[in-house]
């Protein structure tokens, strides 16, 4: 078995609380149902052939557009005009960072490894995002979805971080919070480590890496 040398971690649910949290509370803040919001989000990718999204989080949708397609669907569902303007405002009141797998990170950075983040995200929302943990201080690749085109579980977006770490994939281990994420990297040769608690991951991360 190949050395661990990079960890590669996702963003939210990880280095900070769980977005499901922060996407209800939003969602509930809004005035709208989680179960309106999934008919919308359905029924506007039936309608335009994509998965709304997936074009938001790989770029090529912008934040508003995507809002403003919801936003209608909801009011045509409804009878009634609704607005989803300030949602990404909303969401972030809601997501705090997870300081015990921050520290941890930075722990593992003066062990030697290298590390990165790979996060599917909103382009619009990259400077909301940076500004909850040192980013730049303790790692050294971020690989944003809205920027490279790919997210996760595609193969690209792990191979691209795996390119910018300059590492192989034996080398590497991931940490995300949803479990089709870890497919996706397990996939492409890197082992993963789904994340279910703080303590929980950091056990499993610490005994993968003591088996170099």
């Amino acid at each position: 078995m190949s050395r661990i040398e990079a960890v590669i971690s996702d963003f939210g649910g990880v280095l900070t609380t769980s977005l499901h949290d922060s996407f209800v509370g939003a969602v509930q803040s809004s005035g709208i149902s989680l179960e309106e919001l999934g008919k919308a989000m359905v029924a506007v990718g039936e309608r335009d052939g994509i998965n709304p999204l997936f074009e938001l989080e790989t770029g090529r949708m912008t934040e508003a557009t995507f809002l403003g397609r919801l936003s209608d669907q909801l009011s045509a569902d409804r009878g009634s005009r609704v607005e989803l303007d300030g949602f990404g405002e909303l969401y972030f009141q809601y997501l705090h960072p997870n300081p015990r797998v921050i520290d941890y990170m930075r722990e593992l950075r003066d062990r030697g490894y290298k590390l990165a983040i790979c996060t599917n995200n909103v382009r619009e929302w990259e400077a909301r995002w940076r500004a909850m943990l040192p980013v730049d201080e303790i790692f050294d690749v971020v690989v944003d979805s809205a920027f490279v085109g790919s997210r996760k579980p595609e193969p690209r977006i792990y191979e691209l971080t795996l390119e910018r770490l300059n590492t192989s994939p034996g080398s590497a281990l991931f940490i995300d919070d949803i479990d089709v994420n870890c497919d996706g990297a397990r996939a492409v040769g890197i082992d993963a480590i789904q994340f279910r608690s703080t303590d929980q991951a950091i056990e499993e991360i610490e005994a993968a890496l003591g088996r170099d």
